[in-house]
């Protein structure tokens, strides 16, 4: 049997092919033939622009539905697809085609030229909503193509990790840890063909690519494809969706948009939200303005999803949920012991969906692992009594001040809590005295006269003196990445000083 993925994805696909999979904004609307047809015709035309299997084919362009196509493009010609972020610059980009060799990169329109100087081996083609060369190669091209042979660990993706810590690496993925995660998704979360998924997010990461668009063609179902996010047009959109996807800031952008009612939500039977911790404050403030209780759950681009609060059953605000089906989790102390309900320790997960290891760095890839198999994912959690995961905080952001551990979580919950904070940040820098020492990035609200020795004082009121942040700075907002993640390096470089 062809364990490619794509093979699994036509097999799903809905019998009268004239249905749509994507619908645009305006109206227009794309069938799964179109889409089948469309990435025949592009695999072709990579086929001819000298990729042979196991090559990888770089896509650094804007979200229309012809980039979803040449993504299954690359799957169908038993290639390996690497998404890179559009906001990427030129010295990230040199250093991902050095790393990667791609054998061809797609690019927008007008931006050729300075690809091709930081790769002048590979083939540069270009696309766009509107066209582009990749298209013309494309147009002169068969609507079938015969799907190539993977086995299950042959590569399909490698997705850069987001770099807020150090140089990025290539995580491998595989047809199987892709088919495996969908599969279980797909069940998890109930998509039928009926279903209407909107679908704001970039299609450059594990999120919006892989989780959002695997969950709509292994179901045969349908897409509102927007380019972007916007609060106005998202909450427009909504009646006519069953289920939407997004980072938390979509949804607190959301509650600040009058026109995001119960009654835009009524025909919505699931939000999902990832890729960044939800406030609490968000969590029980949608579910009092539309009656809607949002579905945290937790992955990472190593692994794809790990865990996932119930479609049916309680939903734990702070929680990520249960580890999916398939999923072995455990949270470990310092010395491997496994951790007891509310002990904080550091996750490992160990599954079909976790990756084999990062794209050439071997000695990387074994540090990651444990020798039973298990990925150290960086991120620190406890149980809770229900045995749901609790993520208290990446092992990075770990703050040791005068040989005592600090997670940064604890207080920022404390601190999210103050009124007239809207978010914040606590980052650890050096300090002579006791090593390092914390201290809080704030964000206030509108009108309030927040002080730093309020919250000092706030603080000191709830929490061990030690874990006290030393001092207090306001900003306007926040630095995040691209799926919204705060970028603590960003703090620690602005503010370490201090």
């Amino acid at each position: 049997m062809n364990a490619n993925l794509y093979s699994l994805f036509e097999s799903h696909f809905p019998e009268e092919r004239e249905q749509p999979f994507a619908l645009l904004p305006g109206g227009g609307a794309v069938p799964y033939e179109d889409l089948a047809a469309a990435s025949a015709r592009i695999a072709h035309a990579l086929v001819a622009a000298g990729c042979r299997p196991g090559d990888r084919v770089a896509a650094q362009t804007d979200k229309h539905w012809q980039a979803l196509a040449l993504y299954l493009a690359s799957l169908r010609a038993g290639l390996v697809y690497l998404p890179l972020n559009t906001g990427y610059q030129k010295g990230e980009l040199s250093y991902f085609f050095g790393d990667a060799e791609p054998r061809v990169i797609v690019c927008r329109p007008g931006a050729e030229d300075a690809i091709a100087a930081l790769a002048p081996s590979a083939a540069v083609l270009t696309s766009s909503a509107e066209g582009g060369s990749l298209q013309d190669a494309a147009g002169g091209h068969d609507a079938a193509f015969e799907t190539v042979a993977r086995a299950p660990d042959d590569l399909a993706a490698i997705l850069y990790t987001s770099g807020t810590t150090g140089r990025s690496k290539g995580a491998m993925l595989t047809h199987r840890n892709l088919a495996s995660n969908a599969l279980t998704l797909v069940e998890e979360w109930g998509f039928t063909r009926g279903d209407v998924l909107l679908h704001a997010l970039p299609i450059y990461h594990v999120h919006g690519l892989f989780v959002a668009t695997h969950c709509v063609l292994l179901s045969g179902s349908r897409m509102l494809w927007l380019p972007k996010f916007d609060a106005a047009e998202v909450a427009r959109l909504l009646p006519h969706a069953t289920a939407m996807m997004g980072v938390p800031t979509f949804y607190t952008r959301l509650l600040t948009e009058p026109s995001f009612t119960r009654e835009s939500c009524r025909n919505v039977r699931l939000f999902v939200s990832g890729s960044a911790p939800l406030l609490a404050e968000t969590f029980a403030e949608f579910r009092e303005r539309t009656g809607h209780t949002l579905l945290e759950r937790y992955g990472m681009t190593e692994t794809g999803m790990n865990t996932s609060n119930p479609l049916d059953g309680a939903r734990l605000g702070g929680t990520v949920g249960p580890p999916l089906p398939g999923v072995s989790i455990r949270i470990v102390a310092e010395d491997g012991a496994p951790c007891p309900p509310g002990g904080v320790g550091a996750i490992e997960v160990k599954g079909p969906n976790v990756f084999p290891g990062y794209w050439r760095l071997p000695e990387k890839t074994r540090e990651e692992f444990t020798a039973d198999g298990y990925f150290r994912t960086g991120d620190m959690g406890c149980w809770t009594p229900e045995r749901y995961v609790q993520i208290v905080g990446r092992a990075k952001d770990l703050i040791i001040t005068g040989g005592l551990n600090v997670y940064p979580k604890e207080i920022e919950e404390r601190i999210d809590a103050i009124p007239g904070v809207v978010e914040s940040a606590v980052i650890g820098v050096p300090d002579a005295d006791f090593g390092e020492a914390a201290v809080a990035v704030v964000v206030g609200k509108p009108g309030h006269a927040l002080t730093e020795a309020a919250v000092i004082a706030a603080l000191k009121a709830e929490i061990a003196s030690f874990k006290v942040p030393k001092r207090v700075h306001f900003v306007a907002d926040l630095p995040r990445n691209a799926m919204g993640k705060v970028q603590k390096n960003l703090l620690r470089a602005e503010h370490g000083g201090g």
